[in-house]
């Protein structure tokens, strides 16, 4: 196995001389220079399995190295090294295609999980990015679909999968957004460490800094042991911010902190841990309308916002409903243990007639209630029901029974009655069935729903 090789770039000599005495440590080869001009020429002449470059130096900066590097040579991940505070000039590198950075004083353990996540990285040839970005799904990608959206989102995940910048995943509820992020976590370098997801409008707002950062014994009434909370849970890994649009301001300038020092400090520490994480986010509403309402912070918008990634919906790829009904029907088949379910020709034209306003995950939800209905193997297009959903803002809210909503109020009611008949038949849940007119696959599938043993 050939030794690698890392071109470092810095104008002091004592940080070139630090940097080579780490990557020695960890078997790589560093070749140093502290000029830009000595950089580009030694990319001429050999080639490097990584460059790590200053952002000062006497004939040049960082970002000419990393234009250069995206330009001729767009298989080597470069790192930029910045001085403290200059975090702005860090996302500016990760916009032009920088793997990732690192703040002067340079943290040693970051520094090498960042080297060994570069490592990691495959190095495919041009001819290879060319097919990728061509290519249909080669049946590993959960992100089904062969329009030409679909095709172009795959093989812009797996572009930014090579590099360790954040990622706000921007489209409409339903339409896969946490599918895509963990597929960029599956590809990347950081593949075999957690990925952490969090929905950041469930959590209550006086547990918020808590559940993010974690908290000492003691540290508020409750604390009665430490918490790690999902920053260190997710630890050389990815954290996945879905509907980040959703955190209060108070949480915002803490987490903007987070991001830029790569450090947290837990409720009730005396002092800050270095983290190294990934950041994704989510969210199905206009970012940029919210830091116009004073709703989002500006500066945390543009930390998160460094590339943007649009999830098509369904209703611009209507020609991809085969595959996702074919695919959705098998885990239905599957989940139930029944026989496989099929579509009529009937029942796949009204399908793609339909505008889909809930995306993939109405389209599940008709399947499902579809195949609870179904007495064979075919679905005909009687048996698909689309929601009757008030698409105005201004509908009127769901009606209520006695303060409870009627959603709540029906499932109540049908849990007493599927009990009362489970009771009368010992049990025998067939016979349950039978008593209630319902066959035995729409009484498991209720059973299911309801949470009935």
């Amino acid at each position: 196995m050939s030794i690698k090789q890392v071109l470092v770039v810095d104008d002091e000599p004592d940080i070139c001389e630090l940097l080579g005495i780490t990557l020695q440590r960890m078997g790589i080869e560093a070749v140093t220079t502290t000029r830009l001009s000595g950089a580009l020429a030694l990319l001429d002449q050999q080639s490097f399995d990584l460059c790590l470059t200053d952002m000062r130096m006497p004939d040049g900066d960082g970002l000419e190295l990393v234009q250069h590097i995206q330009r001729h040579c767009p298989e080597l991940p470069v790192a930029v090294i910045t001085a403290h505070g200059s975090v702005d000039t860090a996302v500016r590198a990760l916009q032009m295609g920088a793997f990732d950075f690192v703040t002067k004083p340079v943290n040693l353990p970051l520094l090498r999980r960042l080297v060994d996540n570069a490592l990691r990285l495959e190095r495919p040839s041009v001819q290879a990015s060319i097919a990728q970005a061509t290519a249909p799904d080669d049946g590993n990608s959960p992100l089904l679909g062969q329009s030409q959206a679909m095709r172009q989102l795959r093989a812009t995940v797996a572009k930014l999968a090579r590099s360790q910048a954040p990622v706000i995943v921007l489209g409409e509820s339903g339409s896969g957004k946490e599918l895509v992020a963990r597929e960029i976590h599956r590809l990347g370098p950081r593949s075999d460490q957690p990925f952490v997801p969090v929905n950041c409008g469930a959590i209550p707002s006086e547990l918020m800094e808590s559940e993010f950062f974690g908290h000492q014994k003691g540290a508020f009434t409750g604390a009665i042991q430490n918490k790690a909370g999902l920053f260190r849970e997710a630890h050389g890994g990815t954290l996945f911010l879905d509907e980040v649009a959703e955190l209060p301001l108070a949480l915002q300038v803490k987490l903007l902190r987070a991001l830029q020092e790569r450090a947290i400090k837990p409720v009730g520490a005396n002092r800050e841990e270095g983290v190294d994480v990934r950041v994704l986010s989510a969210t199905h509403k206009d970012l940029g309308d919210e830091v116009d309402r004073g709703h989002f912070r500006q500066d945390l918008y543009y930390r998160l916002n460094v590339v943007e990634l649009r999830v098509p919906p369904l209703r611009e790829r209507p020609d991809d409903i085969p595959e996702l009904t074919a695919h959705i029907l098998r885990d239905i088949a599957g989940q139930w243990q029944l026989p496989g379910l099929a579509l009529s020709p009937a029942a796949l034209d009204r399908l793609r007639g339909h505008h889909f306003p809930g995306n993939v995950r109405e389209l599940e939800n008709i399947l499902e209630r579809a195949a609870v209905m179904v007495d064979g193997a075919v679905i005909d297009a009687d048996l698909l029901v689309f929601p009757d959903r008030n698409r105005n803002s201004g509908s009127a809210p769901m009606p209520v029974h006695h303060g409870v909503c009627l959603d709540d109020h029906l499932a109540e009611q049908e849990r007493r009655a599927l009990e009362a008949a489970l009771a009368q038949a010992a049990g025998n849940r067939t016979a349950a069935a039978r008593a209630l007119g319902l066959s035995f696959r729409q009484m498991r599938y209720r059973l299911k729903k309801l949470g009935i043993d």
